[in-house]
């Protein structure tokens, strides 16, 4: 398996920015924005990223605000956050030089035994397996595995198969190998099973469970939450705020938030304890949009609120509409300020 996956491989490999560096700090990029992202998004962002943090010193010497607002859109933000305190890692505990052993690579946050397999194999051809979606999908068929991928048992199985199939001198041919073959033949819907150089011993297909390899866990449910988001105007201004606690979207900015269990009306926003500093001359709702993440619904609603004036005792940020863009907000939030800014 392992050399004909290494030979198809040599034919068709995509061609891939990073694939052109042994530079580890540009692997390391590309691993992590990656980890959550697909291929087409990703290389957009990973030039992006790396036209503004060419080397880990420029990473390590950027402000927390620099490095989200160009992630902004990619979502996880606590990748870039963990991706930045490793960068500050590299420049305190290693000289400035970035890592490409496995066993200093796993001490850095946000770099987990995947991202340190593939950069050490690819960069140092340590001999560490990957195993991330697209090699879970090729072994789950070919060994026809239904332990859940999701699971510990599962991940350590798979985990200890991946090891005895990397290749001893070319470990890391064989990991980009085998991850491009799940990703462009091995694919999750209509696999290329007719051409298969796998075929003659791929188990799922003889059994005709190709459909159902992978095995995963059902998912949690999903959990609905209702924001309601203030647009406090006046003057040409509006308010935000920074999210700080451990949860979705961390350090990003917002507008003022009212969270509710439930939908909301008009009264229950106007006596909010918030707009108490305010004086407030007109309030309306101003759209309804729904936005899914991996785990939850958010149904957010915009009350569009225009004050008399700004308090005398400014305890909140207060920005101008035209400013909105210098400011790393969720997406979708992005995008309604956007439209604001637009209108007004």
């Amino acid at each position: 398996m392992t050399n004909q996956l290494i030979t198809w491989y040599k034919k068709n490999k995509r061609d891939l920015p990073w694939r052109n560096t042994s530079d580890p700090y540009k692997i390391w990029v590309s691993e992590i924005i990656l980890q959550q992202t697909q291929i087409k998004t990703g290389i957009k962002y990973y030039m992006k990223f790396i036209d503004k943090f060419p080397d880990i010193d420029s990473l390590a010497m950027a402000r927390e605000l620099e490095v989200l607002h160009t992630w902004q859109g990619l979502g996880y933000y606590n990748r870039a956050l963990n991706m930045l305190n490793a960068a500050k890692t590299i420049k305190n505990n290693f000289s400035g030089i970035f890592p490409s052993s496995y066993n200093e690579l796993i001490t850095l946050k946000g770099v987990g035994i995947y991202t340190a397999s593939a950069i050490s194999s690819i960069c140092q051809n340590e001999k560490k397996a990957v195993v991330d979606g697209n090699v879970y999908r090729v072994l789950s068929r070919f060994y026809n595995i239904a332990t859940p991928i999701n699971t510990n048992d599962g991940k350590k199985l798979f985990q200890k198969i991946a090891n005895t199939l990397v290749h001893d001198s070319i470990p890391g041919i064989y990991n980009q190998a085998i991850m491009d073959f799940g990703a462009i033949h091995c694919k999750k819907n209509n696999p290329k099973c007719n051409t298969c150089p796998l075929k003659i011993n791929c188990k799922a297909l003889q059994l005709n469970l190709i459909n159902y390899r992978p095995v995963k866990k059902p998912a949690k449910k999903i959990r609905t939450r209702y924001f309601n988001y203030l647009l406090i105007k006046f003057d040409g201004c509006i308010v935000i705020q920074q999210r700080d606690k451990n949860d979705i979207w961390k350090k990003l900015y917002e507008l003022p938030l009212i969270e509710s269990k439930e939908m909301i009306d008009k009264n229950h926003i106007i006596t909010h304890n918030y707009l108490d500093k305010f004086k407030i001359y007109k309030i309306q709702t101003n759209g309804r949009k729904k936005h899914m993440l991996s785990h939850q619904k958010l149904v957010m609603s915009f009350w569009e609120i225009i004050v008399k004036e700004w308090p005398k005792k400014q305890i909140y940020k207060k920005i101008k509409l035209t400013e909105i863009s210098n400011y790393p907000f969720p997406k979708p939030l992005k995008e309604y300020l956007n439209k604001e800014d637009k209108i007004h």
